[in-house]
This record gives structure tokens, sequence and C-alpha cells, in this order.
């Protein structure tokens, strides 16, 4: 997920993707072990895998205020095209619940992390998500190193900014944060959009970190092309999050909007309120390094 910079406070459906996630998860669970297994098939959140993130978390200048409720953590087992089970994320327009009183967000939402629970390092992580068309809609899928941010790093697997033509992934660590240089978009096919059912994956080893969506890997980072910025900071433990932001410094770097939230359109607020707007998941795997 994207860091502050220094100017920031305390932080219709297309068709679905070919099942190509099918073929990955084929190959993966026939060469690796497998670490870590999510389907969200339970009507409720699993708490010994995850953990809720609340309200005085705040980063990048979000719009919203994270809350542990069913209003923002759902769970349906009828969602077109999830294998079973699938997690809702969903951003609710909820003013006057916001308890920040420096933020005083108009709208709260869902945050899980594995914390505590589960981590790796080195592997494969991937998850199986459909996202919103809403333009200012920041879902995202990504690891987090266990200590201080930058120093123990972030690898972002997927992040979206309701763009529905592209989806993003980032490395940040000691020397290459905040506005980092290990950044690329990756361009969904013709017929194709972030509306559809897609895998987002990663690779991590010793030496690299590739990033794949629906088994088409896009964007690789090499140890020495980060040992040329700052430290590498990919040898030690990460936990996997997941969660939908709404507005703050990544939309408005691509939007330019200012009004009436930093980062979100009107419409976007009006598809909120008609509580249109979510983030599902089907499934979240890990597994480890091969060989």
């Amino acid at each position: 997920m994207y860091r502050p910079i220094a100017a920031v406070a305390a932080f219709a459906m297309l068709s679905a993707c070919a099942p190509i996630e099918d073929m990955q998860e084929t190959e993966a669970a026939g060469t690796r072990a497998l670490l870590f297994e999510e389907d969200f098939d339970a009507p409720s959140l699993d708490r010994s895998k995850w953990n809720v993130i609340g309200m005085d978390f705040w980063v990048n200048n979000e719009q919203q205020a994270y809350l542990d409720s069913p209003d923002t953590i759902r769970f349906s087992d009828d969602v077109e095209g999830a294998d079973g089970g699938a997690l809702i994320l969903k951003p609710v327009f909820r003013p006057n619940v916001d308890t920040n009183a420096d933020r005083k967000a108009d709208f709260i939402s869902g945050r899980i992390n594995t914390r505590d629970n589960f981590d790796f390092t080195y592997g494969r992580a991937e998850a199986r998500i459909r996202m919103p068309l809403n333009r200012g809609a920041w879902p995202a899928f990504w690891l987090l190193g266990n200590g201080q941010w930058p120093a123990t790093g972030e690898i972002d697997i997927m992040e979206y900014v309701g763009e529905p033509e592209w989806s993003a992934v980032a490395i940040h660590g000691p020397g290459y944060s905040g506005e980092t240089p290990f950044v690329a978009r990756r361009t969904f096919p013709t017929g194709q959009d972030a509306s559809g059912w897609h895998v987002y994956g990663v690779e991590w080893t010793k030496d690299a970190i590739a990033f794949d969506v629906d088994g088409d890997v896009f964007y690789t980072v090499t140890r020495d092309e980060i040992e040329e910025k700052g430290r590498w900071a990919f040898d030690t433990p990460k936990f996997v999050i997941l969660n939908f932001a709404v507005g703050g410094i990544y939309p408005y770097k691509v939007n330019k909007l200012e009004e009436p939230y930093y980062g979100i359109p009107q419409e976007t607020v009006d598809a909120v309120k008609a509580g249109k707007v979510q983030m599902e998941v089907d499934w979240v795997r890990v597994w480890g390094p091969e060989g």
C-alpha cells in the first residue's frame, strides 16, 4: 500500500477472466508446501488467522476510518463467480462515527491482516479478487514486515485506485519508500478489466520479487536493482493484508480530485451511499519456496 510522503499527515460487468488461476493453483500445489489457505467459506472471520484494524489507524490521508463491523467486513456464499464463500470489504458512508478529531472521516471501511498469526519468508502469495469500477476506491492486497516501516519491507501485490483498465504493484523499503521507484502498472487484456475475477500473485525469493496477474508475469525486481537504491529488506518474515481504503494520496495522484473528498469524485460517493461499492475476495493462499 502506498505510504505517506513528508507532506501527508500522520499518517454492466465484463466477463470474468479465464480459469488460469486453477492452473496456477495446481502447479504451485504440486511443487511446494501450502503454508496458508483461506477460502472464506465460513459465515464470519476466522479470528485465529485474521486481525481487524480499528479506528486508531490512519495513513496516506485516506478518507475512511476502519471499523470492525459486519457493515464493513462481510461474508457471502452467493457471490457470482466465487468458488464457495467470499469475503466482502465494503466502504460505507457513515458521518459522525469517526472518533479521530483530526480526521473526521465520513466513511468507514474494513482492513484485516495476519500479523502475529501467520507470516512467511520467501514463497508465493496469491489471491483471487474482484474489484469495483468506482474511481477513488483504493482496495489492496499486500505483504508487510513485522518491524518499523519501511525498514522491514513492503510488497504490494495489488493496488487499485478505480481506474478499471489497470492495477498496480510496488515495493517499499529503506531508501525506496513512499515515492518508490519500484512500481508498475499492469493493463488488463482487451475484453477484461478490474471488475472481473483475477488472481493477483507474487513470487518472492532471496534474489528477486516477481509480480503476476492471472499467471502473466509483468514486473520483476532483483536484489541487485533494489540495492542500488537502498538495503534489501526482504529476508525477513512478512504478513498478509487485505484492505479497502477510500480516497487518499494514491487516488489523488491519479485523478487530481480534491472535491467533494480528497481523491474521490461525487459519483463514487453516491455509489458508496447506495451500497454499490465493494471488494470481493474468493480466496488467499501462500506457498513456501520451490524445491
